[in-house]
């Protein structure tokens, strides 16, 4: 490999082959999670459930490894609680949606967490939008609006769905503000495992106060597994590893990669075909990510 592969940029950053292949790689894991949930025939919430718990003692020994010795700071880990409270709401509506739209719509909305908290940013400095920042808003809501307006059309269960999906951005954005403060003290790994273990009952009494079911049934535990492994350990490793190397700019275009991906396995094992006008929403609506994301750090790791 050439040396300047990887060398720093004049912002800081500084990026491999092998980064910018953990970046791609770890994004196609996480958009793999829409199918999965699908697969599965425990309930969505239950999905939700055993995606946290059966990962926790891989997460608990790379915590172990990556924490900096010394006592936990009480404050950093209720700011994790709550975040894991607002997690566990997240993935419970980000779930219930997938099972009830397209999988790229849900995977768009899902990530819609970065343009809230572009808006929350604004609200909270009470300042008027930039240039960019007024684009971007502008995007997401034509975006949304055109993917909304089309999910009516195919049926009102697709509408709710989007909505689940909708709610579920909003709840992740929440899930960010305390858990950003405590990552950049406690580390990725420890905040990760403390959110799951937060996340994980709050789950299974929910799933259990739907009468949804929770054991795997015909469908076997497989669907379950790779979930798990895919989405808490193999997609958010890649990104741990890789997103410290990238701009915000280029991780809010890897990002779009999950819709993609999402948009080829609902078309290749549900048939979900998508018009143009389906395109074009999405677009927007991707071009409103990657704007959300330019100015900051990244923030979604689904």
């Amino acid at each position: 490999m050439d040396e300047t592969s990887s060398r720093p940029d004049k912002n800081g950053f500084q990026a491999s082959a092998w980064h910018f292949a953990a970046l791609l790689a770890g994004n196609a894991a996480l958009a793999l999670g829409p199918w999965l949930v699908r697969l599965s025939d425990t309930g969505p919430v239950s999905a939700g459930f055993w995606r946290l718990i059966l990962p926790v003692p891989i997460l608990a020994f790379l915590a172990w490894r990556s924490r900096s010795p010394g006592p936990l700071d009480k404050k950093l880990t209720v700011l994790c609680l709550i975040a894991g409270g607002f997690f566990a709401v997240d993935l419970a509506s980000w779930h219930i949606g997938i099972e009830r739209t397209r999988l790229a719509n849900a995977t768009l909305f899902g990530n819609a967490g970065s343009i809230i908290l572009m808006v929350w940013g604004l609200i909270a400095a009470r300042r008027a939008p930039s240039g960019r920042e007024g684009v971007g808003v502008i995007a997401a809501i034509a975006g949304a609006g055109i993917l909304l307006g089309r999910s009516m059309e195919i049926s009102a269960t697709t509408f709710i769905g989007d909505l689940f999906c909708l709610a579920a951005g909003i709840f992740y954005a929440f899930y960010l503000l305390p858990a950003q403060r405590a990552r950049a003290v406690l580390g990725s790994w420890f905040v990760l495992l403390l959110v799951s273990l937060t996340a994980a009952p709050i789950l299974l009494g929910m799933a259990v106060a739907a009468g949804e079911p929770v054991w795997p049934g015909a469908a076997g535990w497989t669907p379950i597994l790779v979930l798990a492994l895919s989405s808490q350990v193999i997609g958010q490793g890649l990104l741990v590893f890789s997103l410290r190397n990238f701009p915000p700019l280029v991780i809010g275009m890897a990002l779009l990669t999950q819709p993609a991906i999402a948009a080829t396995v609902g078309w290749l094992a549900f048939g979900e075909l998508l018009e143009p006008l389906d395109i074009f929403g999405m677009v927007l609506v991707g071009a409103a990510l990657v704007l959300a994301r330019a100015p900051g750090k990244a923030g979604r790791v689904r």
